[in-house]
Parts: C-alpha cells; structure tokens; sequence
C-alpha cells in the first residue's frame, strides 16, 4: 500500500468554514491565523478543512469571491508554518451527511449533480495550482450504501472534470455508510495514480458518542469507561440505539479496546488499498467531549497504533469546540500526551 506523504498526522478544521451559522464573525474569529502556529507546533503535516457549497457559491450557484479569497488567505496560512492541507466539501446542493441539514436528492436529481461538477470545476481552476500542499476531498460521509453505484458513477465523471483544470491534484474518495471502513472495498477503482481512498472511524460508537445529543435515542447523561467489555457496550447500546451498536459486531462479550480491535476493523479497508496501490487516509477520528479525557487518551493511543502499522494517514476531529475539542480547557491535562498519539 502506497504511503501518502505528507499527510500523515492532521487535525480537522470543523464548525469554522462548515457545521456553522455561516457568519462573518464565524468566518473570522473561530479559526485564527496564529492557531496553524499552534497544529504544526502539536507535529501536524496537514489540516483537513471542511466546507459547505454555500461558502463558495450563492443560491444560483453564482460564485461567491469572498469565499475564494479566504480559502487563498487559508492556504497562504498553511505554507506558512509548513502545513499541507485536505479540502473538504462537507455539504453540496441536495446532499448533506447531516439530515437536520434538509438537503436532499442529490442521488436522483441531474441538476444538482451538474452543480456539483462545476462547483469542483470552479475549485479546480482556481486552487489546483497549489497541488504541491492541497489536496481534495469530492464530499464527506455518502450515507446509504444504496447510492454506491451512483456514488461512484458521479465520482468518476467528476475527477474527469477536475482533471482538466487539476491534473496532478491529489482527490480523496469515500464510500457508504457515512466513509465507514467496510465500504472502502466497493469504492470504484481509482480513476488514476493520484486517488487516496478515504474512510473514517469513531468505533466503538458507544464510547466516542457518549451522551451525544444527535445520537437517536441516547441518554444525554450515559456514560461508560474505555475500559467496559464489549458485552457491556453491547448491552447499553441496544437500550438506547440499533445505531450505537457500531463497531461491535461479532466480537466476544468479554472483549475489551485494543490495538488489534483497529487492525482488525480497517483490515478490509487496507486489502482494498493495496489491491489498487492507493494511499489509505482516515479523514475523521475522535472522542466526544462527554468522556474522561484519560479514556480519551486511551482511545487515542489504540487507534495511533493501528495507523502506525498500516501506514494510514489520518486527521483527527476535531480543533476547537464540535463536541471534540482538542484545544478546549478539558483536555489540558493529557494534551502533551496526547498529541504524540494523534
């Protein structure tokens, strides 16, 4: 499997250009020049940056310049402390990861694929000079695994358009199951040498989500250690959401969170890389904010472990605030060690 240089440790940018009211004070205050200082410093290479459509373009799709400019004002930020960086379209018209967003019908509606070629069009002709730092990510977490084939039918003829303005740009490609690792396997073969396949991992999500309030049917007080069994996981997850189940299948009750765990969960993702000789990159990873930061660490440390032997490039969820806060005053006391397992 190919060693995607360059991005091996990054943290996500989310909730400033994504995630958020779209504000001008968001847009200028949460995510500041002197915070990319402070990621290189943590031994960052890159930063993941998710954005919306309607930071680039307005409701007729017409390009918004203000939003170029400050994706030009990020990148100038980056090669200045010697970060590389992953563009994210977290949202596009008629499609959102997050049904709260209300976007819907990308998969079926012609028009709002056409718009989404030619928003990639527009990124590509304007940022695909910078190919030596910038990378793309065509869109964050497909949800069913029924839109695979249209995915990867529309992903295809959008490399194909990039590729005309971008031709040695690096492009990021997920699948179903919201870039679930078993769904790296039924990823379309890579349009060329310059594809990373894309997946992104907060198993056992009992633990990573505990308490989550967008969680169906969680207890918003529940909250379990990273030491429980699996059996005990299990158990709580089926009292509150099918959904919670996540990552826990077939394993036995008496199981507890290894490093092996995570070799054994990307294990597909990785024969699906080597079997094209891509690059694999674990574009989200982390733990809620409702759980004790040492548990965090723990998880932290089992996860870093399966990157290492894979070679899998990875950024972590997420910088500031997002119920994952990595700079946020909680995490202070296990930041030092922390940031050498990220």
């Amino acid at each position: 499997m190919k060693i995607w240089k360059g991005y091996r440790k990054g943290i996500n940018l989310g909730g400033w250009f994504s995630q958020c009211d779209y504000t001008q004070e968001r847009y200028d205050n949460f995510i500041r020049e002197e915070d990319f200082a402070v990621i290189r410093s943590w031994g960052a290479d890159h930063v993941r940056l998710p954005i919306d459509y309607n930071l680039l373009e307005d409701s007729s799709a017409a390009p918004i310049e203000e939003g170029y400019r400050r994706l030009e004002k990020v990148i100038g930020w980056c090669r200045a402390n010697d970060l590389n960086m992953v563009l994210d379209l977290h949202k596009t018209a008629g499609f959102s990861f997050d049904p709260g967003e209300k976007e819907a019908g990308f998969f079926d509606n012609e028009v709002f694929q056409e718009r989404f070629y030619r928003l990639w069009e527009n990124i590509a002709r304007r940022l695909g000079r910078h190919a030596d730092m910038l990378a793309f990510e065509l869109l964050n977490e497909i949800t069913e695994k029924e839109y695979c084939d249209r995915w990867n039918r529309i992903s295809h003829e959008c490399i194909r358009r990039i590729r005309q303005f971008a031709p040695e740009t690096v492009i990021l490609v997920g699948g179903y199951y919201h870039n679930s690792a078993v769904a790296v396997r039924d990823i379309a073969p890579p349009y060329d040498d310059r594809i990373v396949f894309n997946f992104h991992c907060y198993e056992p999500l009992i633990f990573t989500h505990q308490g989550a309030h967008w969680m169906p049917g969680m207890d918003l007080s529940f909250r379990i250690p990273v030491s429980a069994s699996f059996g005990e996981m299990a158990e709580a997850s089926r009292r509150m959401s099918a959904e919670s189940c996540a990552g826990l299948d077939n394993w036995p009750e008496e199981t507890t969170l290894s490093a092996s765990y995570f070799e054994q969960f990307m294990a597909d993702a990785v024969k699906a890389a080597e079997r094209y000789d891509v690059p694999l990159y674990c574009g989200e990873y982390g733990v809620i904010d409702r759980a004790d930061p040492e548990d965090a660490l723990v998880w932290f440390s089992k996860i870093h472990a399966a990157f290492e032997k894979y070679g899998i490039g990875r950024a972590a969820w997420s910088y500031r605030e997002m119920d994952f806060g990595l700079s946020d005053p909680r995490m202070d006391g296990v930041r030092k060690e922390l940031i050498k397992v990220l």
